[in-house]
């Protein structure tokens, strides 16, 4: 019989081709954990099998308060992405259990997307690709004959974490100039960087591309409303590979629409997939992208291994690394992480 029993949603799998969690258990399988598949259909049902878990592995559905609520014995609700909203985190803070996440997996690739909708909204490529294979070659040229040239102009970040500090080393290299909101970081943060912080009021208006980066938290619903895009210059630009619902998603249809800003380019929306009537799949000034920043080959693997790592760290009596809701830790009565050995387990 297993040590730990650690349960998730059935039907869903991270990896490509479908399987097992070989890569999960190389963290588990010493401490005597198992991975169980429970139904992930009704709610009544999941409690009652979830309920005896030492342990929540949490994908393909949303974790409620009535979930989080059953579960008598569990230590740890893990997931496999940076975001955490499909989590009910307060309730599990209430309750006293870690809610971890991968936050620092796959920081370059979103960066490298985000790198990549900048210079792709400014340089209009969607369209100028669209005249080349309609045979309208020679509209390309005037086109950005009235746009200028990337240096020296203004890239706003709005909110500076991991991913915004990895898209400023690469944004650099093209000769912007950089500002940045965010309260919770410090400026020295952003100066190491090369980056001017700024109130997000004086960012919008002096950003010639803003570049959103907050998670998608209570605070940070709909943190761009109308009033935001108003104070945009007609000529700016806005990327977001960071969350849909940070956005007021009307309010930048109608910038987009009545030329408040010129552009935008978007990894994210409110919903996902977009509805077919959704007036930005038909816009020429946006491009978009189905939610892919993190995609790359090392993606599955990276963060199904370090799912595994976070609850065998947490199983194993000692702090996760990483933790949305790090106040809870220490109630826990777990240690404080130490190094963690692939070949002798946590804190060896």
């Amino acid at each position: 019989m297993a040590k730990f029993k650690v349960v998730t949603p059935a039907g869903v799998s991270f990896t490509v081709a479908g399987g097992g969690y070989e890569l999960e258990m190389e963290a588990l399988g010493p401490l005597g954990a198992e991975i169980v598949e429970i139904p992930a259909g009704p709610e009544d049902e999941f409690v009652k099998a979830a309920r005896d878990a030492d342990a929540l592995y949490a994908k393909g559905r949303r974790i409620t308060k009535r979930i989080i609520d059953g579960l008598e014995q569990c230590k740890v609700i893990a997931l496999g992405s940076v975001g955490v909203d499909s989590v009910d985190v307060a309730a599990a803070t209430a309750r006293g259990l870690p809610v971890t996440n991968v936050p620092d997996t796959f920081i370059e690739e979103v960066a490298d997307h985000a790198m990549m909708l900048i210079l792709a909204t400014f340089r209009r490529l969607v369209v100028q690709d669209r005249l080349v294979r309609e045979g309208r070659w020679k509209e390309g040229r005037p086109m950005l004959l009235q746009l200028p040239r990337l240096m020296g102009q203004t890239l706003g970040f709005i909110a500076f974490g991991h991913v915004a500090r990895a898209t400023a080393v690469r944004a650099r290299a093209f000769g912007v100039r950089m500002l940045a909101y965010d309260p919770y970081v410090e400026e020295l943060v952003m100066s190491q960087y090369g980056v001017e912080p700024a109130s997000l009021t004086e960012l919008l208006k002096r950003s010639d591309i803003v570049s959103m980066h907050a998670p998608s938290t209570p605070e940070a619903h709909h943190m761009l409303s109308e009033e935001h895009f108003r104070l945009m210059k007609p000529s700016a630009l806005f990327v977001n590979t960071g969350r849909g619902p940070t956005v007021d998603e009307p309010a930048l249809i109608k910038a987009l629409q009545e030329g408040w800003i010129a552009g935008a380019g978007l990894d994210v929306l409110e919903e996902e997939p977009p509805a077919p009537t959704n007036p930005l799949l038909r816009m020429d000034n946006v491009i978009l992208t189905a939610h892919v920043a993190s995609a790359s080959a090392r993606f599955d693997p990276a963060r199904r291994r370090r799912v595994g790592q976070e609850i065998a760290l947490v199983l194993s009596g000692r702090w996760p690394r990483s933790c949305a809701n790090p106040s809870v830790l220490e109630r826990t009565g777990l240690v404080r992480w130490q190094p963690y050995s692939m070949e002798r387990g946590p804190g060896a």
